[in-house]
């Protein structure tokens, strides 16, 4: 008996955990502090994901993106899309880019689902080997 409830309970946990999509905003925090730097929101476009800079809690007012290239050169940061082109992929979304308003360097991406309101954000260089997690958690 204690099994089948076992096995029922992780797969509901399971099937919940799948549903839950990542759009939505969702909170940043410094890897160092652990003080929260901004809120994105992530956004599904004919199967496409991106996320935009909806605000910003640290830094100067109204900053903008000194250190961008192209098309983002010198644009606000806020409404600054710094995620793009994610497609899903079973449980994760990949193929994208993930920018770093900071230093203007935009590197490849993938998020994942932890838990229905934590979200890994990874951006690497290459290989996914190589590069920096950071976990976003959802806006309340």
């Amino acid at each position: 008996m204690k099994y089948i409830f076992f096995t029922l309970t992780f797969m509901l946990v399971s099937l919940t955990l799948t549903a839950q999509s990542v759009v939505g905003q969702w909170e940043t925090y410094d890897d160092k502090t652990n003080e929260k730097k901004g809120l994105i929101e992530i956004f599904e476009n004919n199967g496409e994901y991106t996320a935009k800079v909806i605000e910003t809690y640290t830094g100067p007012e109204n900053p903008v993106c000194q250190n961008c290239k192209g098309d983002r050169k010198e644009q606000p940061i806020i409404g600054l899309e710094i995620i793009r082109g994610l497609e899903k992929v079973g449980d994760s979304y990949e193929g994208g880019t993930i920018l770093d308003p900071e230093t203007g360097k935009v590197y490849k991406c993938y998020l994942e689902l932890e838990e229905a309101d934590k979200l890994k954000v990874r951006g690497y260089i290459g290989f996914a080997l190589l590069g920096r997690t950071q976990y976003w958690r959802r806006k309340k």
